[in-house]
Parts: structure tokens; sequence; C-alpha cells
């Protein structure tokens, strides 16, 4: 299992998509450094348990990312928790999560429990129109950056545009005051040069959406590594 503050690369799997089992093949046999399993809507315990069963034939590390609690299963690797930072409803950042907590807590495996800092970028995707988001300016996500890594010591800070390129820019100035709060970059990686543009900043990158509108380009973002 590769811990997650080494992950470089890693593919997103939505349970409320498809692949092929031949892609989903690939996808495990990439090289990839995980899966990380998780979406905005129709997230079942069905669908991540059909995914998991499939993922956990290769040796590949694999998380969940909590969306519901419905849908959540043992045998993942990690469980990544979002708290939305830039939501304008105080229940995506900490409601949600005190209230798994305390329901679930005795069941809770929490050395493998990872929080995420979200900053959601594109007001255009489902998860910054569910969560309520505000769009942030630069300062105000490099703001946040700051808040994850000094204020809530958080691990990780996701700088998430969901389904459209980000501006390299802002990643440039997100990454700068992080030093031991990791820096995950999503949205609009569709090929290898994307990749490699945006991993100039990123700890990690994550390509989801392209694998589904694009596999074969999108498998190959692997050869960053």
């Amino acid at each position: 299992m590769k811990t997650i503050d080494t992950w470089q690369h890693v593919f997103k799997l939505d349970p409320a998509k498809s692949l092929t089992d031949d892609e989903l093949d690939q996808v495990c046999e990439s090289g990839t450094d995980a899966i990380i399993v998780g979406g905005t809507d129709n997230v079942t315990l069905d669908g991540v348990l059909d995914l998991l069963s499939h993922i956990r034939r290769y040796e590949v590390t694999v998380a969940l990312e909590v969306s519901n609690t419905e849908a959540v299963t043992p045998g993942f690797d990690y469980y990544l928790i979002p708290m939305v930072l830039n939501s304008t409803e105080k229940k995506w950042m900490m409601d949600l999560q005190h209230e798994a907590i305390k329901s679930f807590g005795p069941m809770i495996p929490f050395d493998d429990v990872r929080a995420e800092g979200y900053c959601i970028m594109n007001p255009d995707a489902k998860a910054f129109q569910l969560a309520h988001c505000q769009l942030p300016t630069v300062e105000d996500a490099v703001g946040y950056a700051k808040m994850a890594e000094h204020l809530f010591h958080l691990p990780i800070f996701y700088l998430e545009y969901s389904g459209v390129k980000g501006d390299i820019d802002v990643l440039k100035k997100v990454a700068q005051p992080l030093k031991e709060t990791q820096l995950i970059y999503g949205g609009g990686i569709k090929t290898l040069e994307d990749a490699k543009e945006m991993k100039q900043y990123a700890d990690t990158i994550v390509v989801g959406n392209s694998l589904y509108t694009d596999f074969n380009q999108a498998i190959k973002t692997v050869k960053i590594k």
C-alpha cells in the first residue's frame, strides 16, 4: 500500500458511471499510485461495492471519498472526508462530519481516515452547487490553503475544478504557502501534457472525468511518474 503522502498520480472512479471490465483492469494495472472511489450524486453502496470488488483483485491502493454515509463500507485502505472550505453552509464543513462520527464513531478506523480541505473552483460543478459554494478569488483560494495548513492542520488541501482545467497561475499561488499540507489538484486533466503541467505545482494530481470521455488519453497520464 502506498501512503497518501507519496501519491503523485491518482485515478478517481465514480460509482455512478461505468467503464468496461477491460478498462477497469487497465486502470488497476496502470501503475497509478492509488484509486479513489467517489462522486457527487447517485453514489450507492451497491455501486461502491461493485468497484471495490473489482479493484481488490489488484494490489493498487484504494480510498473511498465519503459523500454519504449510506455508501460507506469496510475494505478500503483510506477514507477521505471532504470539508468544503468555500461552502456558505456550515454543514458541509462540520455538521455532516460530526453527525457521522456521532453515529458511527466506534466503527470508524481513524488511523485510515484523512480530512480534505476542499476548495471548489468551478461554479458549474455539481459539487459546487450541492454544497452552496461561493466562488473564491485567487486571494480567497490562497487564504483557504493557509487556513488548511496553519489553522486546521489538515493533511490535505484539494483544489478542485471538477471537469474543467484550472488556471495554472492560481495553482502556483496556492502551492506557494503550503509546506506540510499535501496539495491535491483535480479538474480537466485529459492528456499527459495536462498532467505534466499541473504536476509542476501540485503534490498529487487526480484524473477522473476524462476516463469516461477519452479513456485512451486519460490512461496515458500515469506516465508523469
